[in-house]
């Protein structure tokens, strides 16, 4: 099982929205208050503020989104750093195939003036 990770940026990502892949906010409601998400994203908030997590809690519930280990989904945060996590550790730990994360995070996406909503 050699799985990785892949980045997608901004600008790579609407192939992937007309392809209907699950985009998934990992960031906190706080967080999507204050930049918004990207249109159609679920938002699945993994860690608190104070970093804890709930991973049976947060796997059972991303796996009514991505039913499949092979299909495609891209994590979504702040700054990639928390998906890159998470993205590793499904992918490597639990052989999610075609795991993705936005690369840059949604700094990114907003210095780039992509679309966001409320």
């Amino acid at each position: 099982m050699n799985n990785t990770l892949k980045n997608v940026l901004p600008q790579e990502i609407q192939p992937f929205i007309d392809d209907n892949t699950p985009l998934i906010d990992i960031r906190r409601d706080d967080e999507f208050q204050a930049t918004g998400i990207i249109k159609g994203a679920y938002k699945l908030t993994f860690f608190d503020e104070y970093g804890r997590h709930n991973l049976e809690k947060w796997l059972n519930d991303f796996k009514k989104i991505v039913k499949n280990k092979n299909d495609k989904f891209i994590l979504i945060c702040a700054h990639a750093n928390r998906t890159k996590t998470v993205g590793d550790y499904l992918a490597t730990k639990l052989g999610y195939e075609n795991a993705y994360h936005l690369e840059g995070g949604m700094a990114l996406w907003l210095a780039q003036n992509k679309e966001v909503v409320y």
